[in-house]
């Protein structure tokens, strides 16, 4: 009996959190390890051998921070240090000599302080004791205001700003953050065809990766051509990315090339009394797990959607970047569909911050974000989206000020009107599109202006600045006014694109109208002029880019016509698998024919053939017919509005913060388990008197029926479609 109750009380000291090892991890300040692994990605583009960097401005990590927290500690214990950079090191204000790996910090109540200075990497630190670590609860500054007046006396008011520390998932001291390198697994060709002095492979799908030459030997050259198409990887003088090596080896050896590349089809071509035994790739990814599915009656649905997915992992790096081929840059409007894209499939919130953080970059703000008006914008409505899946309130109190700062640069930038007017500098993209006008005062820009202010107001009240929250609500409310008093048709019954001094133009597009609609900022009677006038009106010009059909078929789901979006869907993705995609494009015109497909830009092959704006079917398959969203933040309250679209069948899970929700519903039942936190609302209509043993079904007032999704637990309800 003694023996029993001893191992239970040193079991409960062992649980204990005295007791147990804390976790430590590499921290750093707040955005500058974004900036800085922005910075090494973005600059590794080339194109034909000639190196690409981005045509913005690029910020740098501060190089020197303070790291300090105030622990109290039941025992004195010895704490390993592992720092990146130069550093001095002290407690409770007192150094220790040189640059120790190893502490003693004594029992009672003291504070651990760094100040590391690194150049060429983030000053980072990894602190690993059993109760003094590293983690983001330690306080960091760039810039400390105190100081000693000539008696010795320290400052008795404190001008430093101190945020809490940044950190992902370095948690060992082996692995610094400047090491971080994505995984990387061996493949093979699925066909190769040799001739003398030539290679041509086919990896069977779109890939990314390291060409891997085994077996090389001899002196001569080796010229390698990438291709996401077989046109491409021949067309030798004009295919967009190529390696070039010069050789003078007696042995053979294996060699790996330096930069990654995007390809389906590899050509290689060597002269002289060059080997080449085999050639293998080296596929680079990111190591995240699909959470969110998608399955239905329809097969070709189902491999859009895995198409899709595959497309979106292929772009899942570092960041959310726009492709793999050409630019491998941070777009902050690629960048806001991938996120989400993202929260219906992976729900990885790492990736959506570093991307965020990479993207906003450094005081003071000199420009829009990639230098596009719009760009800007989507920024902001991104934080908005984050917050709403995410709850994320930490991120919007530590990085509030940027999004002031970058506010601060749009609201100056303003005209008479207090309308955003393409300036010196500013890019309006809108849309790559024929013809499409960027002049005077665009509807569009003036709508996503609005809503990124009502992301201000949201993220002010946040962080308790409750006379900006007042300042941003009245400035979102009077471009929105100014937006319908200014815009809108009658005659037309929809927004026009853009005003010209003062003076509103005749024509009208999709843009300002279809983001008017998901945005809600449409009563009923507008939404169905646009859904007649605009989206389903062949005059008006049609959209071509994956990018823009997503909000446009957005709009439309929003609207309720799935059956029609599955349709289009099938005609547009359906489109581009049947010429041969294994991932989803930057642009598909149905028109073009053969090659014509791969040029853009004036370049025989400039398109990208695996675009992350391609992938939105998993954004919309997600939301809009599996029917889960949230409600409030982090799906504390959420609905499930299942719609089949024309499908016989759709079965499904969408990942949240805590569990999946998982949804089925055919004409006769619908099948639904809650997320393991939050409450949800499964909504639908019924021909018929549903019935559910699991919950009670209410009526709703518009005349269909709603039942109560508790936590974690499943429910069948049987009805009529």
């Amino acid at each position: 009996m003694k023996k029993s109750l001893l191992f239970a009380c040193l079991l409960l000291s062992f649980l204990s959190p005295g007791f147990a090892q804390k976790q430590a991890t590499w921290i750093w300040y707040p955005g500058d390890y974004e900036v800085w692994l922005g910075n090494n990605m973005q600059n590794r583009r080339t194109e034909r051998g000639t190196f690409l960097p981005p045509f913005w401005k690029l910020d740098s990590h501060y190089n020197l921070i303070d790291f300090h927290k105030d622990f109290d500690i039941p025992e004195a214990e010895e704490v390993e240090l592992t720092v990146e950079g130069r550093y001095n090191v002290k407690i409770d204000g007192k150094a220790f000599p040189g640059f120790p790996t190893k502490i003693t910090v004594p029992a009672g109540k003291h504070r651990v302080s760094l100040k590391v200075f690194c150049q060429d990497r983030v000053p980072a630190i990894f602190v690993k004791g059993k109760n003094v670590v590293s983690d983001n609860s330690w306080l960091v500054t760039f810039e400390d205001k105190e100081w000693i007046d000539e008696t010795g006396k320290a400052s008795d008011q404190s001008g430093t700003t101190w945020l809490k520390a940044g950190s992902w998932n370095f948690n060992t001291a082996q692995t610094p953050p400047s090491a971080f390198r994505l995984n990387t697994t061996e493949q093979a060709a699925v066909k190769t065809e040799r001739k003398p002095g030539s290679i041509l492979l086919d990896f069977g799908k779109e890939t990314f990766g390291f060409i891997k030459l085994n077996g090389l030997t001899g002196k001569g050259k080796v010229m390698i051509y990438y291709g996401e198409s077989r046109e491409e990887a021949l067309a030798t003088e004009t295919c967009e990315t190529t390696d070039e090596l010069h050789l003078a080896m007696t042995q053979k050896r294996d060699s790996v090339m330096e930069l990654t590349k995007a390809f389906r089809y590899v050509s290689i071509q060597f002269d002289g009394s060059v080997s080449i035994d085999n050639v293998s790739m080296l596929y680079e990814y990111l190591p995240v797990a699909d959470r969110g599915s998608f399955r239905c009656s329809d097969e070709q649905i189902n491999k859009i959607y895995d198409v899709a997915a595959y497309t979106l992992h292929l772009n899942t790096r570092e960041f959310f970047i726009d492709g793999i081929k050409r630019d491998r840059w941070v777009w902050s409007g690629d960048a806001s569909q991938s996120y989400l894209m993202n929260y219906y499939l992976l729900f990885d919130s790492p990736t959506v911050t570093r991307t965020m953080l990479a993207m906003r970059g450094k005081d003071p703000v000199t420009s829009h974000i990639n230098t596009i008006m719009d760009y800007s914008s989507y920024w902001f409505i991104s934080i908005y989206d984050y917050y709403l899946y995410s709850g994320d309130k930490a991120f919007v109190q530590q990085f509030y000020p940027r999004m002031q700062s970058l506010m601060d640069y749009m609201l100056a930038r303003r005209n008479k009107n207090g309308l955003l007017e393409g300036l010196a500098g500013d890019w309006v993209f809108i849309d790559w599109a024929e013809g499409l006008s960027k002049k005077g005062e665009v509807s569009f820009e003036q709508l996503l202006f609005a809503r990124s202010l009502e992301t201000m107001a949201v993220c002010a009240n946040i962080v308790n600045d409750v006379p900006n929250a007042t300042k941003y609500a009245k400035l979102a409310a009077d471009v929105k006014q100014t937006l319908f008093s200014a815009y809108w048709n009658e005659q037309k019954q929809a927004l026009v694109h853009s005003r010209i001094n003062g003076v509103p133009t005749e024509n009208v597009t999709r843009y300002a109208n279809m983001f008017a609609i998901f945005f809600n900022y449409l009563d009923e009677a507008k939404k169905q002029a646009v859904k007649k006038h605009v989206l389903l009106n062949p005059d008006v010009p049609r959209i071509t880019t994956p990018y823009m059909r997503f909000y446009e078929l957005e709009a439309l789901c929003a609207l309720g016509e799935q059956t029609y979006v599955t349709k289009e869907m099938k005609a547009y993705w359906g489109g581009m698998l049947d010429l041969g995609a294994t991932s989803f494009w930057e642009e598909y015109n149905p028109t073009k024919k053969g090659a014509e497909h791969y040029a853009m830009y004036g370049r025989e092959f400039g398109k990208s053939l695996c675009h992350a704006w391609g992938a939105s079917p998993i954004y919309l398959l997600g939301k809009y017919y599996l029917g889960v969203k949230p409600l409030t933040p982090a799906y504390d309250t959420y609905l499930i509005e299942p719609q089949l679209g024309g499908l016989a069948w759709i079965d499904g899970k969408v990942p949240t913060p805590d569990g999946d929700v998982s949804v089925y519903c055919s004409a006769k039942d619908i099948r639904v388990t809650g997320a393991a936190a939050g409450t949800g609302t499964l909504r639908f209509a019924s021909k018929a008197k549903p019935i559910c043993k699991q919950g009670a079904i209410r009526t709703t007032s518009d005349g269909k029926f709603e039942l109560t999704i508790e936590k974690g637990k499943s429910y069948v309800v049987s009805y009529k479609l």
